[in-house]
């Protein structure tokens, strides 16, 4: 563990700044949190970790997943011509950045009580920020579902199924993988290889009625996320979190928890986002990415990212690539 940052413990303990936050650890004006991690020695790791040179795209069909899904609209791609037929140029109408593999970004989710990460103004938040950083370090997979499956567990793709967040570090263990501080962690869990299988009826179903299994949220989850000390997290399935995150609470239950203040208890992106700084990915497409990591039982690779240089944006596609 990084020795100049606090446990989550220590975080919910803080009176300086909103308890379980990182507020301030970076500087009151800081916009990058955990990104901040990724250092020379970071990104000397991911280079270490390209050994064979195979490449691997993470990034999802923008058309995908389709229907969309919570309900977004979807996508038309127009194709216009230049005068005189000299070319063409693209035009994509209605399009969402959170409709495929995206990286949530500070201004995706705000608290409830402290507002974004950090105290920052709403619109001083942007995805140009990102952008302008780059994000380049090793990427450590964490095969969940592969992890699972070898105990004779199956995930139930098709609900709100909770995965306990103790399962990441037992995958971890299984795998014998490390995590150092700035790593990208990413999470497979199968949903999404096994989503792009079902016949349209049941994609329209999910669509309409959207639910995906994923970790369970709560301070456990934030807890070990945060204290592995990672730049950031990203996942196959919608939402990282199981969705919807309080399939499993009554409504009393939900209203106990926004009385305390524990938003995060039923919506752990309450605490990654606003609070810790964490950024999340979804829609990561980690399928073939992790076929070669158990092939030859080696998790780790060269990780970037190049989000959109967008002014103020909420969210944008990873374009991301690993090489191992």
């Amino acid at each position: 563990m990084h020795k100049e940052l606090p446990t989550y413990d220590e975080l919910l303990s803080r009176q300086d700044a909103p308890p379980g936050s990182s507020w301030g650890l970076w500087g009151q004006g800081d916009v990058l949190g955990c990104l901040n991690l990724i250092d020379r020695a970071a990104t000397a790791r991911g280079v270490a970790a390209v050994l064979s040179h195979d490449v691997f795209a993470l990034n999802l069909a923008m058309e995908q997943p389709d229907p969309p899904l919570f309900s977004r609209a979807r996508m038309t791609h127009e194709v216009t011509w230049l005068d005189g037929e000299a070319g063409h140029d693209d035009a994509l109408l209605n399009w969402n950045t959170q409709s495929s593999s995206q990286w949530d970004g500070f201004r995706h989710i705000r608290h409830p009580v402290h507002g974004f990460y950090n105290g920052v103004a709403d619109d001083d938040h942007g995805m140009h920020h990102w952008a302008q950083r780059g994000i380049a370090t090793r990427a450590v997979l964490c095969d969940v579902g592969r992890f699972l499956a070898s105990q004779g567990e199956s995930i139930a793709y098709d609900t709100a199924h909770w995965i306990d967040p103790s399962v990441i570090l037992d995958t971890l263990e299984e795998q014998g993988s490390s995590v150092a501080p700035g790593d990208v962690l990413l999470i497979r869990t199968g949903w999404l290889e096994w989503y792009l299988e079902q016949d349209e009826d049941v994609r329209r179903d999910l669509a309409e009625h959207t639910r995906a299994p994923g970790l369970a949220p709560g301070a456990p989850t934030a807890r070990i996320l945060w204290n592995l000390h990672v730049a950031a997290v990203a996942a196959d399935n919608p939402a990282l979190e199981a969705y919807p995150s309080s399939a499993h609470f009554s409504g009393d239950q939900i209203r106990a928890f926004v009385s305390a203040g524990r938003y995060e208890e039923f919506f752990v992106h309450f605490a990654l986002l606003p609070l810790l700084g964490l950024p999340v990915g979804e829609f990561f497409a980690l399928g073939d990415f992790a076929a070669a990591c158990a092939h030859d039982r080696r998790y780790e690779a060269l990780f970037t990212s190049a989000p959109l240089n967008l002014q103020s944006g909420v969210a944008s596609p990873p374009n991301a690539i690993v090489m191992r």
